[in-house]
């Protein structure tokens, strides 16, 4: 990794990993290393929390191609060291944003939802994860997604 090539984005968004039952296997113990290390790397990186998810998905039974994706996270952190989170003193308003794809997941058609909460100016809670029901529209991926940051802002 010393000489790697610098990424701009933790993940391509043309990448769709799926299980790759065809793909070479790579060793399982230093790929959940990998995802461990990353994940404990999310409680001050959200910028990598969903493609380190998505990845995460896959450490029953690893293939090059999931290696591929966890290398290029790696290779975008080692070019972004100075990225991380800031809190200021002056925080008042309380803002959440969230949103959803619909059957993004292309193994059981689940949707993945993404949220984010702000206090002032700096991000206080963030969350990425695959729903555990099939959303029967766009419509209810978004509202599933929506509802619970809506009642975070709401609440102290």
């Amino acid at each position: 990794m010393g000489d790697a090539s610098p990424q701009m984005t933790p993940m391509s968004t043309s990448t769709m990993l799926d299980a790759d039952e065809d793909g070479k296997q790579v060793d399982q113990k230093v790929y959940r290393g990998m995802i461990g290390s990353l994940l404990y790397l999310t409680a001050t990186r959200p910028d990598i929390q969903f493609a380190v998810g998505l990845c995460a998905r896959f450490q029953d039974s690893p293939r090059e191609s999931h290696r591929t994706a966890v290398k290029r996270i790696l290779r975008y952190i080692k070019f972004t060291l100075e990225f991380g989170l800031w809190y200021s003193a002056d925080s008042s308003l309380s803002l959440g944003f969230s949103d959803s794809d619909h059957a993004g997941c292309r193994i059981d058609r689940k949707s993945t939802s993404g949220t984010c909460q702000f206090l002032g100016t700096s991000l206080v809670s963030w969350s990425s994860r695959k729903r555990s029901s099939v959303a029967t529209s766009t419509c209810e991926a978004e509202y599933v997604a929506a509802a619970p940051r809506f009642f975070g802002c709401l609440l102290p």
